[in-house]
């Protein structure tokens, strides 16, 4: 099989804060895999390292092989290739949806405006919501703002999709269109790095869980082993905490 991203014992630090601790995990094509852990454990900022928003200290970052993390790497190709969707939707509320979406491939990527609108209106209809394209932001609910944030993630047709805790803004009621909406990108082969709280869709939709804390990947393994048969007592007293919160 093979290997779409390779994390290389990765450091990073803030100031006297090392938040991620040689870090290395890999993430093979068709793969889901779930980052788990508490608030402030490095899994945001891992993905931002992968995405080259943050610089890493220390290891190495490849993408297809390649070292993203060499300082000749061009930052924008890079991030041509890698989609992310943050737990803010950071839509622009001045610009509809179409234009949200269309906006870095026709102004960065220079695609063809008419191409890209084509694009666009296709993956908005596959989810849905073909007819709010012309809809400004404040008309979407949280879970549709989200979802819109997604394609927008999607247009460039990424070899790999980052999503860090794509659900923690949202209302209850609202995060199950947002799973099923990465459900269906796992179906259809999309490579994927999620971060996320939710334990269960952890459970149904990774291949592998990497358990991380304190900067550190604690435990990994399939789903079955690491959410229900942890072996290291960190990942055991992190789930029973989850569990007593009714959360897995």
């Amino acid at each position: 099989m093979t290997t779409v991203l390779s994390v290389e014992g990765v450091h990073k630090v803030f100031g006297d804060r090392h938040v991620l601790r040689g870090i290395s995990v890999d993430v093979d094509d068709h793969q889901v895999v779930a980052l788990i852990g508490a608030s402030g454990s490095g899994k945001s900022t891992l993905l931002r390292c992968i995405n080259l928003l943050e610089p890493v200290d220390d290891g190495v970052i490849r993408l297809d092989g390649a070292d993203i993390t060499d300082p000749r790497a061009d930052p924008d190709r890079v991030r041509r290739r890698i989609g992310i969707v943050f737990q803010a939707y950071n839509l622009f509320p001045h610009m509809s949806v179409l234009a949200n979406v269309t906006l870095a491939p026709v102004h960065v990527h220079r695609v063809p405006a008419a191409q890209a609108r084509a694009k666009a209106l296709e993956l908005l209809a596959r989810i849905g919501l073909a007819d709010l394209a012309g809809a400004y932001p404040d008309r979407l609910s949280g879970g549709q703002q989200q979802r819109v944030a997604i394609v927008r993630a999607l247009m460039n047709s990424p070899r790999l999709l980052l999503l860090d805790e794509v659900t923690s803004a949202l209302d209850p009621e609202l995060v199950g269109e947002v799973l099923a909406l990465i459900r269906d990108l796992r179906a259809e082969g999309m490579t994927m790095l999620l971060a996320t709280h939710e334990m269960g869709f952890a459970r149904q939709v990774a291949d592998r869980v990497c358990f991380l804390d304190g900067g550190t990947l604690v435990e990994q393994g399939p789903p079955e082993q690491v959410l229900g048969d942890p072996q290291e007592p960190r990942t055991r007293q992190f789930l029973a905490r989850i569990i007593e919160s009714g959360r897995l």
